[in-house]
């Protein structure tokens, strides 16, 4: 504040122009990201980027039966799931102290958030 309990905007708009940068900064980095995923105690292992891509699957050989295919399909169902929700985690830890100063509104670029 100025002398007299006036805002100083300069000041303001500085500060603004510091958190936008830190949140296209965070952004970023979170979308270069990848985060992995697992089921079945890892017999399916799943590796997203923070945008939603699968860039990795990999399935333990024991956990291929013929005849159980369902089971199957659960599995990288789960850890494509576990991959996106330690994705979602971590877009959190990133923005979490930058979006206080948001008003809770989404983030461009960034599904959920």
């Amino acid at each position: 504040m100025q002398p007299g309990g006036q805002f100083d905007m300069q000041q303001l708009l500085a500060q603004a122009q510091q958190m936008q940068q830190a949140v296209m900064e965070a952004q970023a980095e979170i979308s270069a990201a990848e985060v992995d995923g697992q089921a079945g105690g890892g017999l399916v292992k799943v590796t997203v980027k923070a945008s939603g891509e699968v860039v990795a699957l990999t399935i333990d050989p024991r956990a291929v039966d013929p005849e159980d295919v369902d089971t199957l399909q659960d599995l990288v169902i789960g850890a494509v799931n576990d991959a996106m929700a330690n994705a979602q985690q971590l877009a959190a830890e990133r923005l979490g102290p930058l979006s206080g100063g948001l008003g809770g509104g989404s983030l461009p670029g960034l599904p959920g958030f």
